[in-house]
């Protein structure tokens, strides 16, 4: 249904050069959900007129909520490249697919007393907000799980060794995780075939980054789910666990929101299956504009890049 629904979408609006439309547009909405790279940044490139595009808004009344699926940084951790790159923020306005990770682990999952840790394939992130909601968590960055497969991991591993597979870990979250190897994915495939839920932050197939692309978390699941022959539960964009979990904490009318994103896949599918007032994409990251204009998944609107807000002059 959802399929259809997208195919069914209009054909978007393209609002670069267009004053009368994109005052239009921008009245629609008291909220704007942005994701953040590939929107406001690649990298570490801030696009030029991007502080003064959130200013307008945030002059004109309008909430700001940066909605970010990079599971590598914290919100804490997201404000402060904010913050670096001259975009006035607070961690209150960040949500991160790590944040969103921990929040469903802790207060939704009804897990036993004795599988109450997280085996982590991801950074400091994820760790960061497990530790913020109180989540046990083995693997991330221990150093100890950032090393070569030996010989006798095999037989631990398959005679269930507890100083390798620890007996409490209930969940398996994969995120994007920049020393994964082999052992790492060993361990999550045995934690989850003992009864471990599968969950990922997220699941971008690429990261852009630079001007180009490379591997996102999405490809951190791709082994796990050749292996196992099932999806996790991601509790990153386009997952509505998401969009529940944003709703919630900022309470807004999504009739009067939207979503801005460089990914059809991922932030305007996220916006349209939230049934919010309006997705907006920019061609500054991933998605093209026959992506946007003829693909299967449409926003209602497009802009060459996020500073053309300007030129509405409100």
């Amino acid at each position: 249904m959802a399929q259809s629904a997208h195919a069914s979408t209009p054909a978007p609006l393209y609002l670069t050069g267009n004053k009368a439309g994109l005052r239009e547009f921008l009245s629609k909405f008291d909220v704007f959900l942005f994701d953040c790279d590939g929107v406001l940044w690649s990298g570490d490139h801030l696009f030029p007129g991007t502080v003064e595009t959130l200013e307008l808004l945030r002059k004109n009344g309008k909430q700001v909520v940066f909605v970010t699926n990079n599971s590598t940084k914290s919100r804490a951790d997201y404000c402060k490249k904010l913050q670096g790159l001259g975009v006035p923020s607070t961690v209150n306005e960040v949500f991160s697919s790590s944040y969103s990770s921990s929040i469903y682990i802790s207060r939704i999952l009804q897990l036993p007393e004795n599988k109450r840790k997280v085996f982590v394939i991801g950074e400091t992130g994820i760790e960061q907000e497990l530790r913020s909601e109180n989540v046990p968590f083995v693997g991330g960055t221990d150093p100890v799980f950032r090393r070569d497969v030996q010989p006798e991991d095999y037989k631990r591993i398959a005679e269930g060794d507890s100083s390798l597979l620890d007996p409490e870990v209930g969940v398996v979250l994969v995120g994007l995780d920049f020393h994964l190897n082999y052992l790492k994915l060993a361990l999550a495939f045995h934690y989850i075939k003992r009864g471990a839920v599968f969950l990922a932050t997220n699941i971008d197939s690429t990261l852009p980054n630079s001007g180009t692309l490379f591997p996102g978390a999405g490809s951190m699941s791709a082994p796990l789910i050749m292996m196992l022959g099932s999806e996790p539960l991601s509790l990153g964009k386009p997952s509505q666990a998401m969009m529940d979990a944003i709703e919630g904490k900022f309470q807004f009318d999504r009739s009067r929101a939207c979503m801005v994103g460089d990914r059809a896949n991922t932030d305007i599918r996220f916006g349209l299956e939230g049934k919010l007032g309006g997705t907006l994409g920019v061609l500054t990251g991933v998605s093209s504009k026959e992506d946007f204009v003829s693909g299967h998944v449409r926003p209602h609107a497009y802009l060459d890049k996020l500073s053309d807000l300007l030129e509405s002059e409100l």
